[in-house]
């Protein structure tokens, strides 16, 4: 059992025990998965089912190893991977939200190898196989029957796949119940492993609930069509679900702690590789300080089954309404 997930463990007994301040809950950490060949197929935040104004800005770390080969594929992904998302969200009256997502992103060899094989070494656990190869150089080729499907490009800022989502509320008592629909367009660079190269189209089911005065918990469940991944070759996709929640617990009167998980299963046809056929589950610890001018947000995501995302996710945010 990881760290993270004894100490989340902990963290559900104390929140059910303290009784701290009340103030107003902003609903889930805006983390997402990003594994990076699940990154450019859709992968979902956790939502809060209330519509608002608000601008969001946030930037994203995130470490990923897997050197695998399986019959015809071949997956080979060594890298790190930064990603800074600007998310727009404004209000149609009090029951409706427009929403657009624009994602940077920039894969690079990183600088994390070195500190990550010293931290192994004294917990004196696996690393993956990462000392099979350099320290932060970049690897990140996907091929199919000997032909390349994605090939990464070092050190290259990119735009990803732009989403544009809309939410209507269902059910304003307790639970408040919303729907959201969303639709990425395909402005990445399918080949290098910015976007797939197609439309993707989402629907998910958006629930919030208060309890006990000062939790807050949101839930989602939702559903993903892919379009097929169009880079050096076409590889069809197939549906996949995910679900998720959340808990934010106000223990004082401008800092909330979250903690969240998100499951989906795999985009992918199957490759016979644990990796990539394998449901991708993030774990996720942070905390969130509400200020009178904004709301600062961070956390750190673990991959409790390793396999379908990143080794962690360092993730900061500042979110403004208006």
């Amino acid at each position: 059992m990881s760290r993270l997930v004894i100490l989340i463990f902990f963290l559900s007994l104390i929140v059910v025990c303290i009784a701290p301040d009340v103030h107003a809950a902003d609903g889930p950490l805006q983390v997402r998965n990003q594994f990076p060949f699940f990154l450019g197929i859709m992968p979902p935040y956790l939502e809060p089912a209330a519509p608002r104004d608000e601008v969001f800005a946030g930037l994203s770390h995130s470490s990923v190893y897997v050197i695998a080969d399986r019959q015809t594929w071949v997956v080979n992904m060594d890298l790190e991977l930064t990603e800074f998302d600007l998310r727009v969200k404004k209000k149609i009256g009090s029951r409706t939200e427009l929403g657009i997502d624009v994602p940077v992103l920039r894969p690079s060899g990183g600088f994390f190898d070195r500190p990550l094989d010293q931290w192994h070494s004294l917990l004196n656990v696996g690393d993956y196989g990462r000392h099979a190869r350099p320290f932060n150089e970049f690897l990140y080729e996907i091929t199919l029957n000997d032909q390349p499907v994605i090939r990464g490009v070092n050190d290259r800022t990119g735009l990803g796949d732009v989403r544009l989502t809309a939410k209507q509320v269902l059910l304003d008592n307790a639970p408040l119940v919303a729907v959201m629909a969303g639709i990425e367009v395909p402005t990445g660079d399918a080949r290098a492993g910015y976007g797939n190269g197609s439309y993707d189209a989402s629907a998910a089911l958006l629930a919030d609930v208060r309890f006990l005065k000062f939790y807050h918990g949101t839930v989602n469940l939702g559903v993903t069509v892919p379009g097929d991944l169009k880079g050096y070759q076409t590889v069809g996709l197939r549906t996949f679900w995910y679900g998720g929640l959340s808990l934010e617990a106000a223990w004082w009167n401008r800092f909330s702690v979250i903690v969240q998980t998100l499951a989906q299963t795999t985009p992918l046809p199957k490759t016979g590789i644990r990796q990539t056929d394998w449901p991708g589950v993030l774990l996720t610890i942070g905390g969130r300080y509400y200020g009178r001018s904004g709301n600062i947000e961070f956390s750190l995501t673990e991959d409790p089954d390793t396999a379908g995302a990143p080794d962690f996710i360092a993730t900061i945010g500042y979110a403004r309404g208006f």
